[in-house]
């Protein structure tokens, strides 16, 4: 059947099913075969939804592919968008509906940094998930300071006290040490500043003149598109990047550079990206913002089933999506990741969909991100403790996420105990590549702990 027939006939079915429903009869759920109330309630049942060509999306493509939208009585269309600015600016002035999105983007959005609007995030998509990549020349410059085990292999987590001597050497010959990363209010900016900094490194700062945060920097930090890095760090643009999948294994694939760490090491189980709406589409549309969640999550919960990886692989490189070769992608997806080339490990936790309750909008991830924001100086004056849980609070929206879940409790398709008993916030963690001591009720002390960055 083809695609211009679908995009016909499925609005025409979807009227059908109201109609039915409004005479007392009933659908079936085309994944479970139980009775399902679908369509009713549903006040925008066809949606267009954003995303980036990356592993993380996957929780988009499995709620389609395996009919998980249809089951809420949504009829969905997934585009792949261009780089991070695009999907923002393309859900803020309602050309799509919602989209997978850096944590950052919804956050510095309320929080003034960039472009603002009024965005909310109901589901969290991932955990983990990132990689930082080296030049092959870098890799042999930094590979003689790594710890190695009695097997010869380097010794992870590496920190990048072993690229510190490295960089040096560039500066001394004249040649600022460049590397990549995504956006710059995303994941992979903190990730890669926290990495290098926890080293003694100056990831740079932010300024109203230098919006590309490299004052005082040892390192050079600039913007590149995820499915670009591998090609620009071929060409030598960078020297080395931070990115997620399947755009750190391409370049162990191709043989033009080493991943030397991935964001798990850096701080274990943090939060990667999120599904974003508008506050006014949430407050228009409740019944479908909730209908959208419910099939997010069983998505996640379906993908953190090891049986069914290879199936999301599968899934993941078709063209329509991340269009990466599937030995690429099943490199990291399927519960391993290579460093060197043949220097495969186990790392069953590199990619999180639902379990450590992934899928909820936890406060205290939302106020990592901005505690980073004001290190680095993209928040550029001191802020009260209070303003960094009431900004949160209008963005990171746990009350959607937990209507959903009870319902799908309620039809059996998550455990009741799947549901955290939390206020929102997680235990203080030292789960960081340096130990620090990470509270989400306590945002200043946070920021005062570092010796590199803005203290307040």
């Amino acid at each position: 059947m083809n695609k211009r027939y679908l995009n016909w006939i499925l609005p025409v079915l979807a009227f059908g099913m109201i109609l039915l429903q409004s005479c007392g009869g009933s659908t079936e759920s085309s994944e479970s075969g139980e009775d399902a109330t679908i369509g009713a309630d549903i006040e925008k049942p066809q949606l267009t939804f954003g995303f980036i060509k990356l592993t993380d999306m996957a929780p988009l493509a499995i709620a389609k592919e395996l009919g998980y939208f249809e089951d809420e009585g949504l009829y969905v269309t997934i585009e792949a968008q261009s780089n991070w600015k695009n999907v923002l600016d393309r859900v803020i002035d309602g050309q799509l509906d919602g989209s997978h999105m850096l944590a950052g983007q919804p956050i510095a959005a309320g929080a003034g940094f960039g472009r603002q609007a009024e965005l909310v995030t109901p589901f969290s998509m991932d955990l983990n998930g990132n990689g930082i990549t080296v030049s092959n020349d870098v890799w042999a410059k930094m590979k003689p300071n790594v710890p190695k085990g009695p097997d010869g292999k380097p010794i992870h987590p590496i920190k990048a006290d072993a690229l510190k001597p490295v960089i040096a050497e560039y500066k001394n010959a004249g040649n600022p040490f460049k590397m990549g990363m995504v956006f710059p209010v995303s994941t992979h900016n903190y990730e890669i500043r926290y990495w290098l900094a926890a080293a003694g490194i100056n990831p740079g700062f932010y300024t109203a003149d230098n919006i590309q945060g490299q004052i005082d920097a040892d390192v050079l930090l600039s913007v590149t598109p995820p499915p670009q890095m591998p090609a620009t760090l071929e060409a030598g643009t960078i020297y080395g990047y931070c990115v997620g999948e399947p755009w750190n294994q391409q370049a162990v694939f191709k043989g033009i550079g080493v991943p030397v760490t991935t964001n798990y090491d850096i701080w274990k189980n943090n939060p990667e990206k999120v599904f974003v709406m508008t506050k006014k589409f949430v407050e228009e549309n409740p019944n479908t913002a909730k209908a959208v969640t419910k099939a997010l999550i069983r998505a996640g919960k379906w993908l953190d089933d090891p049986a069914n990886r290879p199936k999301a692989v599968g899934i993941l490189s078709m063209p329509d999506y991340v269009g990466a070769d599937s030995v690429v992608i099943a490199n990291s997806m399927t519960g391993t990741f290579e460093f060197e080339k043949g220097d495969k490990r186990e790392m069953p936790d590199f990619n999180v969909f639902y379990k450590y309750n992934a899928t909820y909008p936890f406060f205290s991830d939302g106020i990592w991100f901005l505690t980073q924001m004001r290190r680095w100086g993209q928040i550029p004056e001191s802020k009260p403790k209070e303003w960094y849980e009431n900004t949160i609070k209008n963005i990171y929206r746990p009350d959607v996420w937990l209507n959903a879940a009870q319902e799908l409790v309620a039809e059996g398709k998550i455990p009741a105990e799947d549901i955290p008993e939390t206020d929102g916030y997680k235990e203080p963690t030292k789960d960081f590549i340096d130990g620090t001591l990470y509270d989400g009720k306590d945002p200043i002390g946070y920021i005062n702990s570092f010796k590199i960055g803005n203290k307040d």
